[in-house]
């Protein structure tokens, strides 16, 4: 007589369940370490626009809210990866909002625009930063 050798059913259906739930929790987790990990992208170009402000406003005794006259590509300037536009207001003193697009806008509803002024304070949270 042969020995049959394999699987059955039940084994392969336990299997599936056991990977569903270990999916139904990594995935969530997965998703939130991507948006934490691109928000960094945002801080980055508030940082470099901020140095690019603060070379501009030696130059020129004021701040510009146009990125092209900081050397930039576009006004309002858009992240490599094209997941933050960043825009600027104000010449005496300015702020820079990094707001998120496409799918980094609707991951990051706890941060959403991160913000920088002229004398370092950081919004919308220092959480929001870390």
């Amino acid at each position: 007589m042969k020995k049959l050798t394999g699987f059955t059913l039940i084994e392969v259906m336990i299997v599936v369940v056991i990977v569903g739930i270990l999916a139904s929790i990594a995935y969530p987790s997965y998703i939130q370490y991507i948006t934490r990990s691109n928000r960094s992208e945002g801080q980055a170009a508030l940082l470099r626009v901020a140095n690019l402000q603060e070379q501009y406003y030696l130059d020129n005794r004021t701040y510009t809210t146009d990125m092209t006259a900081l050397g930039l590509s576009a006004s309002p300037y858009v992240t490599e990866n094209g997941l933050y536009s960043v825009s600027s207001t104000g010449t005496s003193s300015y702020t820079l909002t990094a707001a998120p697009k496409g799918s980094q806008a609707t991951r990051d509803t706890q941060c959403g625009s991160l913000t920088l002024t002229d004398t370092g304070e950081k919004g919308p949270s220092a959480e929001c930063w870390k």
